[in-house]
């Protein structure tokens, strides 16, 4: 059914990561598919330029963050119950519904499996990052909770 599964992890929420995580294995063995696991690191740029902070040691807080991520996702991926080949993962610098989106478009993705807080007034039903990759994906996406 399905040939190429996304899956964006927070890694600094282990209850997303592992809702999310637990249906796309599942799915994955179901139907064979490989996995992807993407994290992206939010982009701080804006955040430099608003507050006038200095710009090359944000940039490397960032590029310590995208090494930090690639650890903690190799970890993940590691402990998939998955034969090698069908995982992979993946660590952008950007926001994060954007680099979603692109990634899923990119590797061709068929499902975007995604862990999503509970809803808040100010998130209405999902959270924000969820609620603009359901808003803007081409794919189906499955929101866990």
């Amino acid at each position: 059914m399905y040939r190429m599964i996304l899956v964006p992890i927070d890694v600094t929420e282990d209850v997303l990561t592992s809702n999310g995580l637990k249906h796309a294995v599942y799915l994955a063995k179901m139907s064979q598919a490989k996995l992807m696991l993407f994290h992206s690191v939010p982009d701080i740029s804006k955040f430099s330029i608003s507050y006038n902070y200095h710009y090359e040691l944000l940039s490397s807080f960032a590029d310590k963050a995208v090494e930090r991520s690639k650890e903690e996702l190799k970890v993940i991926a590691a402990k998939i119950d998955l034969p090698a080949e069908q995982v992979s993962y993946f660590v952008d610098y950007g926001t994060p519904r954007d680099k979603v989106l692109a990634k899923a478009k990119e590797i061709k993705a068929d499902l975007i499996v995604i862990g999503s807080r509970h809803p808040s007034i100010s998130t209405h039903l999902l959270g924000s990052t969820a609620s603009g990759i359901v808003a803007h994906a081409p794919i189906s996406v499955l929101v866990v909770r």
